[in-house]
């Protein structure tokens, strides 16, 4: 069964899907450059926002059960590694 937290975000992820269809529109009809850049980066602030939500669920969840359950090594390499990608933004 999927938790709330997915469900919350595969719906948030349906909404981005249709602001990706409405870019490509936008290029198809020619429109503006400034319009379609503004359209880019309400997509780029949605999909971190989705980021940030999967983060916060996997800190408060798995990560959690990792450190219980004497995964603490696996758990902080996980932490780094997202902390890694979010510094190559």
């Amino acid at each position: 069964m999927k938790s709330a937290v997915s469900e919350k975000i595969i719906r948030h992820l349906s909404v981005i899907e249709g602001q990706v269809r409405g870019l490509k529109k936008m290029l198809e009809e020619d429109t503006y450059c400034i319009d379609v850049i503004t359209q880019t980066s309400a997509v780029r602030n949605s999909l971190s926002s989705i980021e940030e939500k999967l983060l916060e669920n996997h800190l408060n969840t798995c990560a959690i059960a990792q450190m219980k359950s004497e995964k603490q090594e696996q758990a902080v390499n996980e932490i780094l590694k997202v902390y890694k990608l979010a510094k190559r933004k």
